[in-house]
């Protein structure tokens, strides 16, 4: 009795976890009935891409804007300085496509740390058309992408349309593992979000929306305070009461090939910054990891080890249910090694406030903004 007793709470918060991942997979089915309708006289919509750097995939993520099935869109690229890899990649790609109206702009270096919202201010003031999509050099996009995000941008309310990704990694284990815990656990997270809640954040990847609606929430200006822009240009959407809609178009997201030291310490930066961002959330975030619960529940008691039979179980199911029936994804052998990782990343994210990002040590205030 005893015994139970101590490793009641253990077998609460599991309890909890298998709920949640039923609730996921519910959510995950909802989504993909899902639909928006067509619009018919699609409106001229501008592209916003900044670059930095020439990675494996940039000119191949870059010709998948220049290639989109849309009647009449520009694309608006910048780089902060002249010499920038980028600058021969994104010339090189706008003289093939010479029938997409485009521009490069040198947009100058950032003086604040968020050089990526610098930058799509920069671009935003250049663009001709009211509607705009807003998407990160490391994305590529299926040849629809605007075509939808434009037609669920439509409907009645909607003032911000989201993409979910599709995880791409390096040829190194790290990163692998770590686009296989996106494809899951992130994934399952935001729909689960939508079924019960609806969307109050945007994942910044890819973003569609109007000026009017960016200029309602203080305009790029304001949210180039934050290190999580992105979430923030939902919430404040959201809080204003309209809508965010989690699009049915899924992107490619190149998270790179790091080493398993830069692997942590980006994990360690999007947990910090996720804390700070959403602090409840980010708590809750333990019902999300049923076999370390199921773990430590064995741990405690070991005639418990059935638990472990069952997080498996509920973990296999939702792999199913989003990485591969929603993304595609099929090879999931590495998912226990990806749940461990995510749990001690999100147990050491509740310790620190400093981040090292692009070179600078950066203190998360307890608002989600920096300090250097």
């Amino acid at each position: 009795m005893q015994s139970y007793f101590y490793i009641a709470p253990l077998l609460a918060l599991f309890t909890g976890s298998v709920v949640y991942c039923a609730i996921a997979i519910v959510a995950a089915a909802d989504y993909r009935r899902s639909s928006a309708p067509r619009v018919m006289q699609p409106p001229p919509v501008s592209v916003l891409r900044p670059l930095a750097g020439a990675q494996d995939n940039t000119e191949a993520n870059l010709r998948s804007v220049f290639e989109q099935h849309y009647p009449e869109f520009e694309v608006l690229l910048s780089v902060h300085e002249e010499t920038d890899p980028a600058v021969e990649i994104a010339r090189r790609v706008m003289a093939e496509y010479r029938r997409i109206p485009s521009r490069l702009v040198i947009a100058g270096a950032s003086p604040l740390p968020n050089a990526k919202v610098w930058s799509l201010r920069t671009l935003i003031s250049e663009a001709n058309y009211e509607m705009v999509v807003m998407t990160d050099s490391d994305i590529r996009l299926e040849h629809d992408c605007l075509a939808t995000v434009v037609s669920e941008l439509s409907q009645p309310g909607a003032a911000l349309v989201t993409c979910p990704y599709r995880a791409v990694g390096g040829p190194r284990y790290w990163p692998r593992v770590e686009a296989l815990g996106l494809n899951i656990e992130f994934l399952a997270g935001m729909l689960t979000q939508r079924f019960l809640n609806g969307m109050d954040f945007a994942i910044g990847c890819t973003i569609a929306t109007r000026k009017q609606e960016l200029a309602t929430i203080g305009g790029l200006r304001y949210l180039q305070r934050y290190l999580a822009e992105d979430f923030m240009m939902g919430r404040l959407m959201h809080a204003r009461g309209r809508k965010v809609i989690l699009s049915r178009s899924v992107i490619e997201h190149y998270i790179g090939n790091d080493t398993f030291a830069q692997n942590w310490r980006h994990r360690l930066r999007w947990a910090r910054s996720t804390r700070r961002s959403r602090r409840i959330g980010y708590t809750g975030e333990i019902f999300t990891k049923p076999v370390s619960l199921a773990l430590l529940v064995t741990a405690a008691a070991p005639w418990a080890w059935w638990t472990i039979v069952i997080a498996m179980a509920a973990r296999a199911a939702v792999a199913y249910a989003t990485a591969t029936a929603i993304l595609g994804v099929r090879h999931v052998w590495v998912l226990p090694v990806e749940d461990l990782a995510s749990f001690v990343t999100w147990v050491l994210g509740f310790f620190g406030k400093t981040i090292l990002w692009r070179g600078r040590k950066l203190v998360i205030t307890r608002d989600g903004t920096f300090e250097m």
